[in-house]
């Protein structure tokens, strides 16, 4: 992935401070050292998609997959300092249409049952029989997606806000929910906008962002892009992302990952309404850690609290005085606490 790229995918999915520098905050507890690929590869997952893939830790390791988010977000070293390179094989992979994966930005063959399949296609090419499944936002509803296609091969799962893939989630995030807490950056968006109104605002995007010219493109990835980042942090670098959006090449690749985003934002993400919740019971006996941000202005803690009900046994962290970005402190606190606490 090119370094504007991977800057790119790192402001989609509001990594902020993992996109500049991979830095965890000051006063948190050390991460473990990033760790080389000890191994990659590419997985041909259909005659139109192949995925490519990373091994890091240690070969002999338990397995955990790290499932980054977005959609389209990309695969990151930083996402592997959580783990004991010791202790873990730390697997990654950029799922379809993203990052090292090819073709590229392709929405054909590309919905969560797609997805789903390829992970466990890659469990299956890795010799794998059980792993750890880690992952936020969109990840963690990958993750519960695949748990809940294959809980037989899920030893344990870490979510961090979760999405679960409902209307009031996409229209919190979109129409007008988040926007009660930020109205200027709202009006902003909105202002941004060929048409506001013409419909719900991803089944714009999409069109916005995949089939427009390059200059509708470029002024709704910017826009979008401010708005999402904006929401991410609870103290978000405000002047740093405004320097990262004005790159023009920066920002012709995140317009197109952005519009993978809202290819599955505008499809329900491909789950029938309410499924992940309908489906938990399947993840009975699996330990489930839930970590969210109390401010989380992304996936609102009621998020958690709802998936935490559905999942008897689970154990539910609010992170005090954090949002939804996995660098805040708190937020990486608990998430250090879960994975050094795993007990395969």
């Amino acid at each position: 992935m090119s370094g504007r790229r991977a800057l790119a995918a790192s402001l989609l999915a509001a990594l902020a401070a993992a996109g500049c520098g991979g830095r965890e905050p000051v006063g948190a507890p050390a991460l473990w050292p990033a760790a080389e690929p000890f191994a990659t590869g590419t997985l041909r997952v259909s005659e139109l998609h192949e995925i490519h893939y990373s091994l890091a830790g240690n070969p002999e390791g338990f397995p955990a997959f790290v499932l980054h988010g977005g959609p389209g977000a990309g695969s990151d070293p930083f996402y592997g300092r959580f783990f004991d390179p010791g202790r873990f094989l730390v697997v990654q992979h950029d799922q379809r249409g993203c990052g090292r994966s090819r073709p590229l930005l392709e929405l054909r063959e590309n919905t969560t049952a797609h997805l789903v399949a390829d992970i466990e296609a890659l469990r299956e090419s890795l010799g794998v029989e059980r792993m750890l499944l880690f992952g936020g936002s969109w990840g963690a509803t990958l993750a519960l997606a695949y748990g809940e296609a294959h809980p037989e091969r899920v030893a344990g799962m870490i979510l961090r806000g979760p999405f679960l893939a409902t209307r009031a989630e996409v229209d919190h995030l979109y129409h007008g929910g988040a926007a009660a807490f930020f109205p200027d950056d709202y009006a902003c968006l909105r202002a941004a906008l060929p048409d506001p109104d013409a419909g719900p605002l991803p089944d714009s995007l999409v069109v916005w962002l995949t089939e427009r010219g390059a200059e509708t493109r470029r002024r709704v990835a910017r826009a979008w892009a401010r708005w999402e980042f904006n929401l991410a942090k609870l103290d978000s670098p405000r002047e740093r992302m405004e320097r990262i959006i004005q790159d023009e090449a920066a920002l012709d690749d995140l317009a197109a990952i952005a519009g993978l985003e809202a290819w599955y934002t505008a499809h329900g993400c491909f789950l029938a309404e309410g499924q992940l919740l309908r489906d938990a019971h399947r993840l009975a006996g699996v330990p489930v850690t839930i970590v969210v941000g109390r401010y989380d202005m992304v996936c609102p803690p009621a998020n958690a609290w709802r998936l935490h009900e559905a999942l008897p046994g689970s154990r539910l962290v609010i992170a005090e005085g954090a949002g939804h970005s996995i660098t805040e402190e708190p937020v990486l606190r608990a998430l250090l606490a879960a994975v050094s606490g795993f007990a395969p």
